[in-house]
């Protein structure tokens, strides 16, 4: 079996537009939360916030408060974050030295960062400054900062790259940002949480098969399905509020009437695939799998 996927076939796959990965991430951001949103694909996410949620947007230029986007005409190019376009100032917002930026960065007082990426490991690791390639040119800015000082890193990225290989790999080979940094990864295919090691697909595209999911994992055997539940015991209260899928034994709470049982896939084949890639740790996905209706909280 191929590690990757030609680029037809990555191409045909059904994907979320970049709007809808956006809205995803806001999904998943809890009221209260201080939050950077990395340059590039992530910017995207303060156009998608809950209108009834209060979440303080930080850019590591000096800017706090920031709101959406500003509408056509009216871009105060005064006011912008670090990847220069132009954002509003919600009511409270203000902006400061980009020295204080660092302290806040730094110091472990933002809850939330969604990075960019050039690959993410399944242990976490992330790289997302540099292909190492001859004629590319580095570009860390702030990102190390912001992917060890934020309690949680997020990374929005596309799943796979234009030639069709995934940016989920076993071990990064792109010099790294942050070691066992980055907890959740959000792509145009799917949502998965980064837990000991292993990678669970807790939600996934509309109209994507397991085997085109498998595909663009490369030479992980699944051969599961997926439900929609959230886990009430795997994951913090705040970010357990959309329906999801995931894989960890415990009480479930129950959203579209059906219980899902956790196992990990024990075959020959699955234990086989998810050895050793490329002489790193295997990208180990859990899935669940559908077991019968039920109408409140059960423990499986």
């Amino acid at each position: 079996m191929s590690t990757d996927q030609s680029p037809a076939a990555a191409a045909a796959l059904p994907r979320w537009s970049r709007d809808q990965m956006a809205a995803r991430v806001a999904q998943d951001i809890p009221d209260g939360a201080v939050v950077n949103l990395g340059i590039g694909l992530p910017t995207l996410v303060a156009n998608h916030i809950p209108p009834d949620r209060e979440v303080i947007l930080q850019s590591e230029n000096g800017v706090i408060g920031m709101g959406p986007a500003p509408a056509p005409g009216e871009e105060d190019y005064d006011l912008i974050n670090a990847g220069k376009q132009p954002v509003t100032l919600l009511p409270g917002g203000c902006y400061f030295h980009h020295a204080d930026s660092f302290a806040m960065m730094r110091g472990g007082h933002l809850d939330v960062c969604v990075l960019g990426a050039f690959q993410v490991a399944a242990n976490g690791d992330l790289a997302n400054w540099h292909t190492g390639a001859p004629d590319a040119i580095p570009a860390v800015g702030g990102a190390m900062d912001l992917a060890i000082g934020a309690k949680r890193t997020f990374v929005m990225m596309e799943h796979t790259t234009k030639t069709g290989q995934s940016k989920l790999v076993p071990a990064c080979t792109y010099p790294l940002t942050g070691q066992s940094c980055v907890s959740r990864i959000y792509t145009d295919l799917a949502v998965i949480e980064l837990r000991q090691g292993r990678g669970h697909v807790i939600d996934h595209v509309p109209g994507i098969t397991l085997a085109q999911l498998q595909a663009a994992m490369g030479k992980i055997n699944v051969a599961s399905e997926f439900t929609s539940i959230v886990p009430s015991n795997s994951q913090p209260a705040a970010f357990g509020t959309t329906s999801s899928a995931s894989a960890v034994s415990g009480t479930y709470s129950i959203e579209v009437g059906q219980v899902a049982k956790a196992t990990r896939l024990a075959s020959t084949a699955f234990a086989s695939a998810t050895t050793s890639l490329n002489g790193g740790a295997p990208f180990d996905l859990w899935f669940t799998k559908p077991v019968g209706a039920v109408t409140e909280q059960q423990t499986v």
